[in-house]
Protein backbone atom coordinates (compact mmCIF):
# COMPACT_ATOMS: atom_id res chain seq x y z
CA UNK A 1 0.00 0.00 0.00
CA UNK A 2 1.38 3.37 -1.06
CA UNK A 3 -0.08 6.61 0.31
CA UNK A 4 0.54 10.22 -0.69
CA UNK A 5 -0.66 12.93 1.67
CA UNK A 6 -1.16 16.65 1.26
CA UNK A 7 -3.44 19.28 2.69
CA UNK A 8 -5.41 22.33 1.66
CA UNK A 9 -5.90 25.36 3.84
CA UNK A 10 -3.72 26.68 6.63
CA UNK A 11 -3.16 26.26 10.35
CA UNK A 12 -4.27 29.80 11.21
CA UNK A 13 -7.35 30.69 13.24
CA UNK A 14 -7.77 34.35 12.30
CA UNK A 15 -10.46 33.68 9.72
CA UNK A 16 -11.59 37.31 9.68
CA UNK A 17 -8.04 38.27 8.64
CA UNK A 18 -7.67 35.70 5.88
CA UNK A 19 -7.14 32.30 7.49
CA UNK A 20 -9.13 29.53 5.86
CA UNK A 21 -12.27 28.45 7.80
CA UNK A 22 -11.67 24.82 6.81
CA UNK A 23 -8.60 22.62 6.61
CA UNK A 24 -8.49 19.40 4.59
CA UNK A 25 -6.05 16.51 4.60
CA UNK A 26 -6.37 14.04 1.74
CA UNK A 27 -4.84 10.60 1.42
CA UNK A 28 -4.34 9.25 -2.10
CA UNK A 29 -4.03 5.49 -1.69
CA UNK A 30 -2.63 3.04 -4.22
CA UNK A 31 -2.90 -0.69 -3.56
CA UNK A 32 -0.57 -1.41 -6.47
CA UNK A 33 2.80 0.24 -7.12
CA UNK A 34 2.51 -0.27 -10.88
CA UNK A 35 -0.78 1.62 -10.89
CA UNK A 36 0.93 4.47 -9.04
CA UNK A 37 3.68 4.53 -11.68
CA UNK A 38 1.13 4.59 -14.52
CA UNK A 39 -0.69 7.48 -12.85
CA UNK A 40 2.58 9.39 -12.47
CA UNK A 41 3.34 8.90 -16.17
CA UNK A 42 -0.14 10.20 -17.08
CA UNK A 43 0.52 13.35 -15.04
CA UNK A 44 3.85 13.93 -16.75
CA UNK A 45 2.27 13.39 -20.16
CA UNK A 46 -0.47 15.90 -19.30
CA UNK A 47 2.21 18.42 -18.38
CA UNK A 48 3.69 18.14 -21.85
CA UNK A 49 0.28 18.14 -23.53
CA UNK A 50 -0.54 21.44 -21.80
CA UNK A 51 2.83 22.88 -22.83
CA UNK A 52 4.18 23.17 -19.29
CA UNK A 53 7.91 22.69 -18.56
CA UNK A 54 8.93 19.38 -17.00
CA UNK A 55 9.83 21.04 -13.69
CA UNK A 56 6.48 22.84 -13.39
CA UNK A 57 4.54 21.90 -10.25
CA UNK A 58 0.79 21.30 -10.24
CA UNK A 59 -0.76 23.18 -7.31
CA UNK A 60 -4.52 23.55 -6.96
CA UNK A 61 -4.58 27.18 -5.92
CA UNK A 62 -2.08 28.22 -8.57
CA UNK A 63 -3.96 26.48 -11.37
CA UNK A 64 -6.72 27.70 -13.64
CA UNK A 65 -10.10 26.00 -13.69
CA UNK A 66 -9.18 24.47 -17.06
CA UNK A 67 -5.92 23.02 -15.71
CA UNK A 68 -7.62 21.64 -12.59
CA UNK A 69 -10.26 19.83 -14.64
CA UNK A 70 -7.69 18.53 -17.13
CA UNK A 71 -5.55 17.18 -14.29
CA UNK A 72 -8.41 15.40 -12.53
CA UNK A 73 -9.66 13.87 -15.78
CA UNK A 74 -6.13 12.67 -16.60
CA UNK A 75 -5.79 10.71 -13.33
CA UNK A 76 -9.42 9.59 -13.12
CA UNK A 77 -9.05 6.35 -15.18
CA UNK A 78 -6.50 4.87 -12.77
CA UNK A 79 -7.11 2.81 -9.64
CA UNK A 80 -6.69 4.71 -6.40
CA UNK A 81 -8.73 5.64 -3.36
CA UNK A 82 -9.27 9.00 -1.70
CA UNK A 83 -9.82 9.43 2.02
CA UNK A 84 -10.14 12.95 3.41
CA UNK A 85 -10.41 14.56 6.81
CA UNK A 86 -12.24 17.90 6.85
CA UNK A 87 -11.60 20.22 9.81
CA UNK A 88 -14.01 23.04 10.61
CA UNK A 89 -11.72 25.27 12.67
CA UNK A 90 -14.63 26.83 14.56
CA UNK A 91 -15.02 23.49 16.36
CA UNK A 92 -11.42 23.34 17.60
CA UNK A 93 -11.14 24.08 21.33
CA UNK A 94 -7.55 22.98 22.03
CA UNK A 95 -5.24 25.94 22.69
CA UNK A 96 -2.22 23.87 21.65
CA UNK A 97 -3.73 23.16 18.23
CA UNK A 98 -4.63 26.82 17.86
CA UNK A 99 -1.19 28.12 18.78
CA UNK A 100 1.25 25.54 17.41
CA UNK A 101 1.53 24.90 13.67
CA UNK A 102 3.55 21.77 14.23
CA UNK A 103 1.01 20.35 16.71
CA UNK A 104 -1.84 21.23 14.33
CA UNK A 105 -0.35 19.47 11.30
CA UNK A 106 0.99 16.52 13.27
CA UNK A 107 -2.27 15.86 15.07
CA UNK A 108 -4.51 15.99 12.02
CA UNK A 109 -2.19 13.94 9.81
CA UNK A 110 -2.17 11.33 12.59
CA UNK A 111 -5.98 11.42 12.80
CA UNK A 112 -6.36 11.10 9.02
CA UNK A 113 -4.20 7.95 9.00
CA UNK A 114 -5.51 6.46 12.23
CA UNK A 115 -9.16 6.51 11.21
CA UNK A 116 -8.72 5.47 7.60
CA UNK A 117 -9.88 1.93 8.31
CA UNK A 118 -8.18 -0.20 5.70
CA UNK A 119 -4.74 1.42 5.93
CA UNK A 120 -2.17 -1.12 7.11
CA UNK A 121 1.60 -1.50 6.73
CA UNK A 122 1.66 1.41 4.31
CA UNK A 123 4.52 3.31 2.76
CA UNK A 124 3.56 6.94 3.39
CA UNK A 125 4.89 10.03 1.66
CA UNK A 126 3.91 13.45 3.01
CA UNK A 127 4.49 16.84 1.45
CA UNK A 128 7.23 18.47 3.51
CA UNK A 129 7.73 21.58 1.38
CA UNK A 130 6.55 25.13 1.88
CA UNK A 131 6.35 26.81 5.28
CA UNK A 132 5.69 23.61 7.18
CA UNK A 133 8.81 22.84 9.17
CA UNK A 134 8.56 19.20 10.20
CA UNK A 135 11.32 17.96 12.43
CA UNK A 136 12.52 14.40 12.79
CA UNK A 137 10.36 14.20 15.91
CA UNK A 138 7.26 14.45 13.71
CA UNK A 139 7.99 11.13 12.00
CA UNK A 140 8.80 9.52 15.35
CA UNK A 141 5.49 10.87 16.67
CA UNK A 142 3.55 9.25 13.81
CA UNK A 143 5.25 5.89 14.28
CA UNK A 144 4.63 5.98 18.02
CA UNK A 145 0.98 7.01 17.70
CA UNK A 146 0.01 4.81 14.75
CA UNK A 147 1.86 1.54 15.26
CA UNK A 148 1.16 -0.95 18.01
CA UNK A 149 1.41 -4.70 18.59
CA UNK A 150 -2.22 -4.98 17.43
CA UNK A 151 -1.97 -2.87 14.28
CA UNK A 152 0.87 -1.50 12.18
CA UNK A 153 -0.54 1.36 10.11
CA UNK A 154 2.70 2.66 8.60
CA UNK A 155 5.63 0.62 7.36
CA UNK A 156 7.68 3.72 6.73
CA UNK A 157 7.01 7.42 6.39
CA UNK A 158 8.96 10.05 4.48
CA UNK A 159 8.69 13.78 3.96
CA UNK A 160 9.20 14.63 0.30
CA UNK A 161 9.48 17.81 -1.71
CA UNK A 162 6.35 18.14 -3.83
CA UNK A 163 8.31 19.84 -6.61
CA UNK A 164 9.92 16.53 -7.48
CA UNK A 165 6.98 14.20 -6.89
CA UNK A 166 3.93 14.36 -9.16
CA UNK A 167 1.90 12.04 -6.91
CA UNK A 168 2.28 14.47 -4.00
CA UNK A 169 1.12 17.12 -6.47
CA UNK A 170 -1.87 14.87 -7.16
CA UNK A 171 -2.65 14.80 -3.44
CA UNK A 172 -2.50 18.61 -3.43
CA UNK A 173 -4.89 18.87 -6.38
CA UNK A 174 -7.32 16.46 -4.72
CA UNK A 175 -7.16 18.10 -1.29
CA UNK A 176 -7.80 21.45 -2.98
CA UNK A 177 -10.77 19.99 -4.86
CA UNK A 178 -12.27 18.63 -1.65
CA UNK A 179 -11.84 21.90 0.23
CA UNK A 180 -13.24 23.93 -2.66
CA UNK A 181 -16.45 21.87 -2.39
CA UNK A 182 -16.98 23.43 1.07
CA UNK A 183 -16.68 26.98 -0.29
CA UNK A 184 -20.33 27.59 -1.10
CA UNK A 185 -19.59 31.07 -2.45
CA UNK A 186 -17.26 29.74 -5.16
CA UNK A 187 -18.84 29.25 -8.56
CA UNK A 188 -16.74 26.13 -9.16
CA UNK A 189 -17.37 24.59 -5.71
CA UNK A 190 -18.87 21.32 -6.97
CA UNK A 191 -17.08 20.87 -10.28
CA UNK A 192 -13.83 19.20 -9.24
CA UNK A 193 -15.07 16.72 -6.66
CA UNK A 194 -17.67 15.53 -9.16
CA UNK A 195 -14.89 14.43 -11.55
CA UNK A 196 -13.19 12.20 -8.97
CA UNK A 197 -16.20 11.13 -6.89
CA UNK A 198 -15.87 7.42 -7.77
CA UNK A 199 -12.50 7.35 -5.97
CA UNK A 200 -13.75 8.94 -2.72
CA UNK A 201 -14.05 6.16 -0.17
CA UNK A 202 -14.33 8.34 2.90
CA UNK A 203 -14.75 12.02 3.67
CA UNK A 204 -15.31 12.73 7.32
CA UNK A 205 -15.61 15.87 9.38
CA UNK A 206 -13.56 16.22 12.54
CA UNK A 207 -15.70 16.72 15.65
Amino acid sequence: MLIFIDDSGDAGFKVAKGSTPNFVISLVIFEDHLEAEKTAVAIKELKRKLGFPDDMEFRFFKSSRKTREAFLRAVNPYKFQIRSLVVDKSKIKSEELKNSKESFYSYFIKMALKYSGSVNDARVKIDGSGDRVFRRSFLAYLRRELNSSQRKIIKNCKLVDSRGNVLIQMADMIAGSIRRSYDVKAKDSNIYKEVIKKHIIDEWSFK
